[in-house]
């Protein structure tokens, strides 16, 4: 069990979101959708966690600044002078949210000098919390049990390498990178899910790597990347350099990796089809 105030007062917050996610998600109305400048869906529910969760977060630590999904745009010139600060995603996965089929999100991160350093990541419908602070550890609650979490080492030949994927981004590069593993280190097993869970995944030794090569934006990993993180994994790009946040004006990731473990020789198996990124 963790012993950290804060860790204890995040679930509070990504647990009360849920349950506003869950008041739309459980109606009998079909769910509105609009769509934003960018063309990805909103909905109420996705509304409803913003609100409460920036209340919350403003409540708890006045003096951190809060940059959500749904809030007003940050100017880059005023966020790159934040040493720390919550990053925000209140409904990650609201395609699967609107699909209803569970592979949806709360997230919430604290970023401290560009590092997801701190990270809590809730599944409304499920009622898991995934929870992770550097240095302390990760853990995955399921209603009273608490567990810790480590991601798993990689042992080619002696197991099925585990490679989890997008459900909704699949493509000729991301197959090319499923064949090289399949072909270098034997038989693979691939797993589609929705949002951050596939990080999670990662986190509790389920799954060995999440190749990422299509957009995604800061918030939409960096609660799970802490989680990972804490957990004995990493998220680097595709030079192998490990992610890092608010290091540019636009807030969308390069294509990554998600690696369970990070001290596997994974880019010298992965170097030959980088070119085609």
């Amino acid at each position: 069990m963790w012993k950290d105030q804060q860790l204890d007062a995040l679930r509070d917050i990504v647990v009360s979101a849920g349950r506003e996610i869950l008041s739309v998600y459980n109606s009998d109305q079909a769910i509105a959708v609009t769509d934003k400048a960018d063309n990805s869906p909103l909905t109420d529910a996705d509304r409803r966690a913003h609100r409460l969760i920036e209340d919350r977060l403003k409540n708890l630590t006045p003096d951190i600044p809060v940059l959500s999904e749904e809030s007003e745009m940050i100017d880059f010139q005023i966020r790159r002078s934040w040493q720390r600060y919550w990053l925000v995603d209140p409904l990650d996965g609201t395609k699967e949210f609107i699909k209803r089929n569970g592979e949806f999100t709360v997230n919430i991160a604290l970023i401290e000098q560009g590092r997801a350093s701190m990270g809590v990541v809730h599944v409304p419908v499920s009622g898991i919390s995934y929870l992770g602070k550097l240095g302390s550890g990760a853990w995955k609650q399921d209603g009273e049990s608490i567990v810790a979490i480590h991601s798993s080492r990689l042992k080619p030949l002696d197991n099925l390498v585990r490679v989890v994927v997008s459900r909704s981004h699949r493509g000729e590069l991301l197959d090319g990178i499923i064949q090289i593993i399949e072909t270098e280190l034997g038989e693979t097993e691939v797993v589609s899910m929705g949002s951050s869970l596939k990080i999670c995944l990662l986190a509790e030794g389920k799954a060995d790597i999440y190749p990422r090569l299509a957009p995604t934006c800061e918030w939409d990993t960096a609660a799970a990347h802490a989680v990972l993180s804490a957990a004995g994994g990493e998220i680097v790009d595709i030079e192998f350099r490990p992610l890092r946040y608010n290091q540019k004006s636009e807030l969308l990731n390069p294509y990554f990796f998600a690696l369970a473990d990070s001290a596997y020789p994974w880019q010298q198996l992965l170097d030959k089809p980088r070119q085609k990124y």
